[in-house]
């Protein structure tokens, strides 16, 4: 009953600034990732709200090496393949291609770098799935101007995509324009390299960055399709659904009130338009979004193809959440639900929550859906034999393709693929750890940048090896080799 097309894509992700390292080796630029340091004050940075466009004494930059897979693609692809991947999600650096973001020319090393890369993938029959902005804003533009906030970084931008679109012709298909691009509203320095500036208003600042983006995403869609016909372009949420705490009418309309925050970005990039709640948001918030003549006709004349999101949890909002009991390690604040267990950073496991978002946007968009992060985040002990029994990992992915399953087969959900996070270990994007690990493969290195990157496989490995060679019909993780 639930069995999955033939042609369902698996796979696994990666961001370029959370793997690649190699932080200006070969005329590659510095980048906002790149600058967001290891602690305490990371929260503060990502939020733009402590300036730190340089990297300064006393603090520890994991992007700087990440798990260097600059200079171990190769093996990291044969390894990949080894599990059946027949997708694998990852980004491009902006500033590998144009170090400032606003150059006349491209860096020829750059381009060449992942030219070798998606050569290598399509030697393996794997087809790249590419983020062309993963929360990557070179910094020289948020010194000139400013990062999202300025309208002139849609041609920087699009420049940008018009190149690496042309370069990899026949090499890449799908294309993803903007990384989890609500994420903008929560910190816009990561999602838009935004750093605040005294008095100013915050939320007119986010919401002008964030029309600048869906006009810049609308023009490289229809970049894409004169390219090459065949290229298929999709947007990308920081999705999951948001509960109401309880059946109180104020905690369904703030639910609700939620849902439309997210769908926001959504409904203009899948539907081409600004839906109404959202022009009268600006209105009764005395929001001034500065918009030119055409930006209409430009996001009403290139909706994306197909919708992406992340999915690692449920959100539960209330309209009156005074001494309510709220999650940690949310990027996106939620009320702790009695209902659901919790991950180690506060994360609340809900299968079918998945399911759930998968139904919303599909009943929202009706077009194609596509699962680009999906994963838990755990800490790992390497045993004495240098194995890692990550069951903990094991079930909670087997737990959420079930739910998928359903989705498509008894709710008829179109679902293109599935790509977890993460295909290695990497640097997490929150807090800047090592120990808050993702991956199927083991990367040898610590929350303080010490280890030797070697790479080793867990248990994970080997199990979803299985899942892929049945197409998700094998799910049991007894007698793995």
């Amino acid at each position: 009953m639930s069995k999955l097309p033939k042609d369902f894509l698996w796979g696994g992700a990666t961001a370029a600034n959370q793997t690649e390292g190699g932080v200006l080796e070969d005329g590659r630029g510095l980048s906002n990732i790149d600058v967001l340091p290891y602690g305490e004050d990371r929260p503060l940075v990502a939020k733009g709200l402590k300036k730190m466009l340089s990297w300064q004494d006393g603090y520890y930059y994991p992007a700087k090496e990440a798990i260097d897979m600059y200079h171990r693609y190769m093996e990291d692809i044969q390894l990949f393949a080894e599990m059946g991947f027949n997708v694998y999600r990852m980004s491009i650096s902006w500033t590998r291609i144009f170090p400032n973001g606003d150059d006349e020319e491209p860096n020829e090393a750059g381009l060449a770098f992942y030219e070798k890369i998606f050569k290598e993938l399509k030697k393996h029959k794997i087809e790249p799935l590419v983020t062309i902005a993963h929360f990557d804003v070179p910094i020289h533009l948020i010194q000139e101007y400013g990062g999202w906030r300025s309208r002139k970084l849609i041609d920087f931008y699009t420049r940008y995509a018009k190149t690496i679109l042309n370069r990899y012709q026949g090499l890449v298909k799908y294309w993803i324009t903007i990384n989890e691009i609500n994420v903008l509203l929560h910190q816009p320095f990561v999602g838009g390299g935004i750093v605040f500036e005294e008095n100013e208003n915050q939320e007119e600042v986010k919401y002008q960055a964030a029309h600048h983006q869906l006009v810049a995403s609308a023009l490289v869609t229809k970049i894409a399709h004169e390219i090459d016909p065949e290229n298929q372009v999709g947007c990308m949420l920081a999705g999951g659904s948001h509960y109401p705490y309880s059946a109180h009418p104020e905690d369904y309309q703030e639910a609700i009130r939620r849902d439309r925050e997210n769908y926001f970005f959504l409904d203009v990039q899948a539907r081409g338009e600004y839906p109404n709640y959202a022009l009268k948001k600006f209105e009764h918030d005395n929001l001034n979004i500065r918009m030119e003549d055409g930006d209409k006709d430009i996001l009403s004349a290139s909706p994306v193809d197909f919708v992406t999101f992340s999915y690692y949890c449920s959100r539960t909002v209330s309209g009156r959440p005074e001494n309510m009991q709220t999650t940690t390690g949310n990027i996106i604040p939620s009320l702790k639900n009695e209902y659901l267990p919790s991950s180690e950073w506060g994360w609340q496991i809900d299968p079918l929550g998945l399911r759930n978002s998968l139904n919303q946007l599909y009943d929202r968009y009706q077009k194609p859906l596509f699962i680009v992060e999906n994963g838990l985040g755990a800490r790992d002990t390497v045993l004495s034999d240098g194995s890692i029994d990550d069951e903990y990992r094991i079930d909670y992915i087997r737990e959420h393709i079930k739910a998928f399953k359903d989705a498509v087969a008894i709710d008829g959900v179109d679902l293109m693929g599935y790509t977890v996070w993460s295909a290695i270990d990497l640097v997490s994007a929150s807090m800047g750890q090592m120990s808050k690990r993702y991956g199927f493969v083991h990367v040898d290195r610590d929350d303080q940048g010490n280890g030797t990157f070697e790479r080793s496989k867990k248990k994970s490995f080997y199990w979803y090896r299985q899942v892929i060679a049945s197409n998700g019909e094998e799910l049991q993780s007894e007698n793995l080799t």
